[in-house]
């Protein structure tokens, strides 16, 4: 297998019989789960300063064209254009159906993060919800920004003060009804399999707004069949849909975090078909190896 497999984190992980394990010629880190690993692709633009100053919410009639641009192009290109490159099949919709009232005011979904459309991936499964989710601030000055930051992405200030803005655009999203998307493991590692620790800030805002959480995760097929003509390193992807997690507004809010976070974190583990994760659920600086 590729160097990603020969990995301290690898040695650690166990999964089921049969479970499928993508060869990869990445060097993963050990320590930190949160580390970047796919660069931003610059572009030299100039972007405003992310501060409070900032749109982290913007209701301009540019803005909204460029999105609704945006999420057509999604539907009509990049959703059949990801089931082609990477055959994505989806698994356990069927354990969203009871809970269709109470997505009415949104949901938060969150995923594993590891290749470029893994956003579509979880949308086309969910149902295509105008979704908002929290991006890196680095992303603005990359290639693919315009892409992100009219898909609904709202990048994280750089400064203090700019927090306060950023909260407020999403107080606002959620007043509207609209669903968040957050990638706990905050940094895209290319078709790694286990899954890495979490951030808190997607489980926090699940109990800020009383929504709940859709744990979905994706998990890799060989690539085989018509698939094997195209994009021979890169396996194939089923994003796998578990139960929503409800946060219990009547418990402190700091013991509802940690629940709903390690009740998704053990969900996507297990979905996954890991029996034995590397990775802690909740991200901690020395990263527990």
């Amino acid at each position: 297998m590729g160097k990603g497999s020969d990995n301290i984190r690898y040695a650690q992980m166990k999964t089921v019989a049969g479970e499928y394990i993508p060869e990869v010629d990445i060097e993963y880190p050990v320590d930190d789960s949160a580390s970047r690993v796919v660069k931003v692709r610059y572009d030299g633009r100039e972007v405003e300063a992310l501060d409070e100053h900032y749109s982290y919410l913007d209701d301009s009639f540019s803005f909204k064209i460029q999105h609704l641009i945006n999420r057509i192009g999604m539907r009509l290109f990049l959703v059949p254009m990801n089931r082609l490159r990477y055959g994505l099949r989806i698994k356990g919709r069927e354990n969203l159906k009871p809970f269709r009232r109470q997505f009415r005011s949104g949901a938060i979904t969150v995923c594993n993060h590891v290749y470029r459309w893994d956003l579509v991936s979880v949308l086309t499964a969910t149902g295509m919800h105008e979704t908002f989710f929290p991006i890196l601030a680095d992303h603005m000055r990359g290639k693919d920004a315009w892409f992100m930051r009219y898909a609904g992405g709202v990048p994280v200030p750089e400064t203090r003060s700019g927090m306060r803005a950023f909260n407020q655009a999403f107080d606002a999203y959620h007043e509207r009804g609209k669903w968040i998307h957050v990638f706990p493991e905050a940094t895209s590692w290319r078709f790694y399999k286990p899954v890495r620790s979490f951030k808190k800030g997607a489980f926090t805002m699940a109990y800020r707004y009383g929504l709940p959480v859709i744990p979905c995760v994706i998990s890799y097929r060989e690539r085989t069949g018509i698939y094997s003509l195209w994009a021979k390193d890169e396996p194939l992807v089923t994003l796998n849909v578990g139960t929503p997690i409800f946060p219990d507004l009547s418990k402190p809010r700091k013991a509802e975090t940690e629940r709903i976070l390690k009740e998704t974190h053990a969900q996507m583990v297990s979905m996954a078909g890991i029996t034995h994760n590397p990775w802690p659920a909740e991200w901690t600086e020395a990263g527990e190896l």
